[in-house]
Formats: C-alpha cells, sequence, structure tokens
C-alpha cells in the first residue's frame, strides 16, 4: 500500500540526487553546478550527482529531468536557452511550463557590448555612426545562433533601427578571439569573462546591457543612458520535475538558497562577476515567464529561426 503523501514528502530525499546540467563540462553552469552540489550534499545528507546531457541547444537534458520521476530527487540546471527554446525550438519534446517546476534562481552575469580597439568604436553613438556609414556591413558575433547574445545583437539593432550582421560561433571562446583579432566589431558577451579583457586594453566595453549602472562596472555606462534601452544576461536556475508536493519544492528552494550563502559559493560567484539572487520558487517562475515572453517579442520582431 502507497504511504500517505505525508510521509513520503517526510522522507525526502530518500536516495542520492541528480543534478542535470545540459551544457559540457567545464563552463560557468557546469562549475555552478557542481559547487552548487557539493553543498547541496552537505545540507541534505545525500549525495548530489552532476550529470552532463548536452546537445540540442540543452534540449536533451531537459528533457531527461522533464520525464524524470516527479519525486524530487532530479533536478536540472537551466539558463536563458531554456526561455528561448519555448518559442524557437521547433517540435520540444517537453512543456516547460507545465513538465518542469522552477525551484530557484541561483545567479545572474550581466552582459556588456564590447569591440576590438582598432574599431574607433569607443560609445554606442560611435556604433550607430560606424553602422549607418557602411550599412550592412557591420557584424556582431555571439557563442551560437539563439543564444542569449544572438538576441541581444538583435534587440540592438531593432531599438536602434541598424542593420547589423549576425556571425554566430560554438561557444564564447572562439567568438571572443575572433573579436578581439577584428574579424568581428562587436559582441555581447558575459562580463565575468570580457571584464579581464576589457581591463587589459584588448577589447573596449561600449556599454553595459542593464537598466542601471553595474556596481561591478561603475564607470561604464549602459546602452539605455546612452540612447538604446537593451538589457541582456546570462542566468543560471534550478528546475525540477512538475507534480511535487510543495513542502518539498520550498524545502529544496532553502537549501538552494543556504547553499548560496556558502563561502565556497560566495566566493565562486563574486570571482566570477555574477551576482547571486536568493529568491521564492514563484518569483523565479514569474522570471521564467517574464524572459519567455522577452525573448518571444525580439525572435518574432527579428524573424529570427532555429536554422538562423
Amino acid at each position: 500500500m502507497a504511504l500517505p503523501s505525508a510521509a513520503q514528502t517526510t522522507a525526502w530525499p530518500s536516495k542520492p540526487l541528480r543534478l542535470i546540467v545540459p551544457f559540457p563540462a567545464g563552463g560557468t553552469t557546469d562549475v555552478l553546478s557542481r559547487l552548487m552540489a557539493t553543498e547541496m550534499t552537505k545540507l541534505l545528507g545525500q549525495p548530489v550527482v552532476v550529470e552532463n546531457k548536452p546537445g540540442a541547444g540543452t534540449v536533451i537534458g531537459v528533457d531527461a529531468a522533464a520525464k524524470a520521476s516527479a519525486d524530487g530527487h532530479t533536478l536540472v540546471c537551466i539558463a536563458n536557452s531554456f526561455c528561448v527554446n519555448q518559442t524557437l525550438a521547433k517540435n520540444l519534446p517537453y512543456d516547460g511550463l507545465r513538465d518542469l517546476r522552477p525551484v530557484g534562481l541561483l545567479a545572474v552575469a550581466d552582459h556588456v557590448l564590447a569591440t576590438h580597439p582598432n574599431s574607433g568604436i569607443k560609445n554606442l553613438n560611435d556604433v550607430i555612426a560606424l553602422a549607418k556609414k557602411n550599412p550592412g556591413k557591420l557584424s556582431y558575433a555571439s557563442f551560437g545562433n539563439g543564444t542569449s547574445a544572438h538576441l541581444a545583437g538583435a534587440m540592438l539593432a531593432s531599438k536602434t533601427g541598424l542593420d547589423l550582421i549576425h556571425v554566430p560561433y560554438k561557444g564564447q571562446a572562439p567568438a571572443m578571439n575572433d573579436l578581439m583579432g577584428g574579424q568581428v566589431t562587436l559582441m555581447f558577451g558575459n562580463w565575468p569573462e570580457f571584464r579581464h579583457q576589457i581591463q587589459a586594453g584588448k577589447l573596449v566595453g561600449v556599454g553595459m546591457a542593464t537598466a542601471k549602472r553595474s556596481p561591478l562596472a561603475p564607470d561604464l555606462p549602459t546602452l539605455t543612458e546612452q540612447g538604446a534601452a537593451c538589457e541582456s544576461n546570462s542566468w543560471f536556475g534550478l528546475m525540477t520535475r512538475s507534480g511535487l508536493p510543495e513542502d518539498v519544492v520550498t524545502r529544496l528552494n532553502q537549501t538552494i538558497n543556504k547553499a548560496l550563502q556558502s563561502p565556497a559559493l560566495v566566493q565562486a560567484i563574486q570571482d566570477g562577476g555574477m551576482t547571486s539572487l536568493a529568491n521564492t520558487p514563484e518569483r523565479f517562475a514569474a522570471f521564467i515567464r517574464s524572459e519567455i515572453d522577452k525573448y518571444a517579442q525580439v525572435i518574432r520582431q527579428a524573424n529570427i529561426t532555429s536554422e538562423g
């Protein structure tokens, strides 16, 4: 005979947890997930095992979590791509809003618009002037079609009325290398990875893609200040299979928020130039819905497809 739900939730967690990372090992999402898994293991008294399942723009890993047992022992670390795929991906094998339950937002990395030193660009007015002087020739790189960097560029083009050429790469590192080499003119990227190149003079920061000046880059004006309300970032959060009792979701959220206060995660997030955002499942759910709406509008306005 099945145990009452109260008894089942009291026993949670009853076995090791699986934390799916739908990205390759070594990236920001993977590193953050592994640190979180270590702290959650300490707090829950059960091992939290990270499993990398990259592929299909994160669809493979997210689908594995969406089809896992609804017992609270499988989590998935999602990023912006989760919300982008709701509009951009064809024939998703899951319903992101129905099959998965938001647990908590972990961290946010603000985006900066950057260029190479030889471009002559110092600010957004310079970008606009150069684009108008060379219509259809000003290029911007991204770390892949449909990524937040791609959509940030499309958003900027829409806000300014410019004709910008998108050049997708397989990851941020090769895109940044070509940006520094002058093969492309512009790129939106994560401030944590770009700040050292900007501080070293290998890249020029055009503006932060934030609503107000970032405390991590207080001297760098925002794009909004310069006339284009363009906000973009990379964020990371945890979801689990839907259908869990609310007290399990609450305990998961409390565990995550407590882990974010651990010295190891505080240091890693600070060193990475990110901001941690302890929050509730409800706030994270509202954030996800707003991100889906934001990206859907950009995708439709720019007529972006999954092919490019």
